[in-house]
């Protein structure tokens, strides 16, 4: 008889098929769809896992059902959002990787395992067992060969189910993989015709227009930023390139251990910051100007976060440090991107002070500073970013000194029903950049955020000592 533990470590795969867009004689054209460099940062796949807990509307419910429905579903939405049957390739003329629309098609994975889902304790917090909840295909470094869309349906003992789902940065970025997923949803219709998560689809448009000019956004390589940081003709500065630049060389200079943590040397956690905790930090920071300075949740969080996150590291007080977090420049350039834009169209802005100066700093200015980085962001500083990341791709080394914050919190993932009613949560798995802070939006309470993080162990106590009673 298998013990407990046993059970738990089991996940037993019984299915695995390729999808296909639903009709063949609607099929999209086959094509090369030219990639910008943002696109090609992180071609690899980005996994979240739903959980969805028992319910009795899942009594008659079959995991073939599902399963079937989740399929068919795919195969629907395949047919407007066809890139995602594709596979990357590399550009016959510069090497790069580009989106060939071949219609070769996503994966689905059948699965089942004696775990109750009860048995993985806080869905919030990231657990091992979690990894066999994905499909990983096997990846020898051919781009050419790896679906750009996986996911694995299990069903656990309870009776409760998982949907574990990857995507490839390339195809979409956050708010595009947001709309993905709820048109599958939508055409999947397990309980209910177009229950989607009440949401309304836009129609996705794949070209990416004029961020292939100068080509992309998002995480700067090395060689280029030393580059372009050098040269100081261009009226227009991206401050987030010149920072970086910045702590490499301050990096080089002190002859750190740049580069040296792995992923494995991080834990990860999430902190729950309830809109109540949240509002008493607004408090804390508009009520030392009586009451009249007003701030975003996300601002204030931030600035929180980054003064704690710097405090447990023990930096020193002559030390650079930097706070750079995502901004959508969907609307930011001119002229706009369409609606239904499918790419990715984020840069980073960026703040950076001395870590003595952020210790003495006040929320408040803080929180202006990154208010001033995130409305410099115009179309000549998109402009002037786009062409930072142009040139040979070097990988950016773990900079201790730089805090990075995507904010996911439009972005309720866990409201998107593929089964019956929302999720329990939905849970991203470890990123490329493990000490990413990511705001997402609480199941339990739409104005509270969930801040998602990887730590080194030696700042994880007193980090959570200082951010948590910060807010108290």
């Amino acid at each position: 008889m298998a013990t407990q533990h046993e059970n738990y470590q089991t996940v037993s795969v019984t299915k695995t098929v390729s999808v296909l867009p639903k009709s063949l004689h609607l099929l999209h054209p086959q094509k090369i769809l030219s990639l910008s460099n943002l696109d090609r940062q992180c071609p690899h796949l980005m996994y979240l896992v739903f959980f969805y807990k028992p319910s009795p509307a899942y009594k008659n419910l079959s995991l073939n059902l599902v399963f079937s429905s989740l399929k068919s579903g795919l195969e629907e939405t395949l047919l407007t959002w066809y890139p995602a049957a594709g596979r990357l390739c590399p550009n016959q003329g510069n090497g790069k990787l580009d989106l060939w629309c071949n219609n070769d098609g996503a994966v689905l994975v059948e699965a089942v395992t004696h775990v109750k889902i009860s048995e993985l304790g806080d869905l919030s917090q990231y657990n091992n067992f979690f990894e066999k909840l994905v499909y990983k295909p096997v990846f020898d470094g051919n781009f050419s060969k790896m679906p750009l869309v996986v996911a694995q349906v299990t069903k656990f003992g309870c009776g409760g189910y998982s949907i574990g789902i990857g995507v490839s940065h390339s195809l979409f970025d956050g708010p595009a993989s947001y709309d993905f997923l709820c048109a599958w949803a939508s055409n999947s219709a397990i309980f209910m015709k177009g229950k989607g998560s009440g949401v309304e689809l836009q129609k996705p448009v794949h070209e990416r227009g004029k961020l292939l000019v100068g080509n992309s956004l998002q995480a700067p390589n090395i060689l280029t930023i030393t580059k372009l940081s050098k040269n100081s003709n261009s009226p227009t500065r991206a401050a987030a390139i010149d920072h970086l630049y910045q702590l490499i060389m301050q990096a080089a200079a002190n002859l750190s251990d740049v580069g040296c943590s792995s992923q494995k040397s991080y834990l990860l956690r999430t902190f729950h910051l309830s809109s109540a905790m949240i509002e008493s930090l607004k408090r804390k920071v508009s009520g030392k100007r009586g009451g009249s300075f007003s701030c975003s949740s996300f601002e204030v969080v931030a600035a929180h976060l980054w003064k704690t996150r710097t405090r447990a590291l023990g930096l020193g007080k002559e030390t650079m440090v930097c706070l750079q977090f995502a901004v959508d420049t969907r609307n930011k350039i001119v002229p706009p991107m369409p609606k239904g834009f499918s790419g990715n169209a984020y840069v980073l802005a960026s703040v950076a002070l001395t870590a003595g100066v952020l210790e003495e700093e006040s929320h408040e200015s803080i929180v202006e500073k990154i208010r001033e980085a995130k409305n410099s962001v115009s179309n000549d500083y998109v402009n002037a970013y786009v062409e930072a990341l142009e040139g040979p791709q070097a990988t950016l080394p773990p900079l201790m000194e730089l805090t990075l914050v995507s904010d996911w919190t439009r972005m309720p993932f866990h409201k998107i029903s593929f089964l019956h009613g929302e999720a329990a949560y939905a849970f991203p798995l470890v990123p490329p950049i493990p000490h990413v802070a990511y705001f997402m939006q609480s199941p339990a309470d739409n104005k509270a955020i969930d801040v998602w993080i990887g730590l080194l162990p030696q700042a994880l106590n007193s980090f959570s000592h200082h951010f948590l009673n910060g807010v108290q």
